[in-house]
């Protein structure tokens, strides 16, 4: 039996910008790139940027000792998806991070994070799992942030702010910083537009757009 497979699930544009990430994150680890492939459910080629791309079953049916999975799908609920099928056939989530991602103090991330370049996590935030936190953003102190969970590019996340599960913050979105006892909430399944300044709450499963950051209204 072979030694442990590492995959990236998602061989789009998302999967192949964390497979250079990944790839110097184990080889620092000592493990042979050929041991990186993707994981795709609907493959359209059979090798990306140098990289085995299998289907869920090849995968799992492969001879190997452990197999380990990042998800870079960017619909969260499709992310826990496949979070769950992994979990019951063995698969275990790990984490990539980038070399210069900066972790300061007291930083507790969940399993199956994706940390991209120039990511700024500064003290005491707590991460659930399955997070993803696209290029140049931060989180501030005093954060929680639940599982599932995507910053897009450039996002400013400032101080005792909660973000609760499946929610979205846009590029370039920033999240004025909350009080002690008195965090700024982004509820469940939220969406935050790109661009928007968000200056108090929002609820649960709703888009909200602008600065000041407004509820998203359709107009006939």
């Amino acid at each position: 039996m072979s030694a442990a497979l590492y995959a990236i699930y998602g061989a789009s544009g998302f999967g192949r910008e964390v497979l250079p990430l990944a790839r110097a994150q184990l080889e620092a680890a000592g493990i042979p790139r050929e041991r990186l492939v993707f994981v795709d459910d609907n493959p359209t080629v059979a090798v990306a940027n140098g990289h085995r791309v299998l289907t869920y079953r090849e995968y799992v049916g492969m001879s190997t000792t452990e197999r380990y999975v990042v998800i870079a799908i960017a619909d969260s609920h499709i992310r826990e998806r496949l979070a769950e099928r992994c979990s019951e056939d063995g698969v275990q989530l790990w984490s990539v991070t980038a070399a210069n991602v900066i972790s300061m103090d007291e930083v507790r991330i969940g399993k199956g994070a994706i940390l991209s370049p120039f990511v700024t996590l500064t003290t005491n935030i707590d991460i659930g799992s399955n997070f993803h936190g696209n290029i140049y953003s931060y989180v501030a102190h005093d954060c929680r942030i639940g599982n599932f969970v995507t910053f897009a590019p450039a996002v400013k996340c400032n101080g005792n702010v909660h973000i609760e599960d499946h929610a979205y913050i846009g590029t370039g979105a920033i999240l004025k910083h909350g009080q002690p006892g008195k965090p700024l909430i982004i509820g469940a399944g939220a969406i935050v537009g790109m661009g928007a300044v968000v200056t108090r709450d929002v609820a649960a499963g709703t888009t909200v757009v602008g600065n000041p950051a407004r509820p998203l209204t359709k107009t006939c």
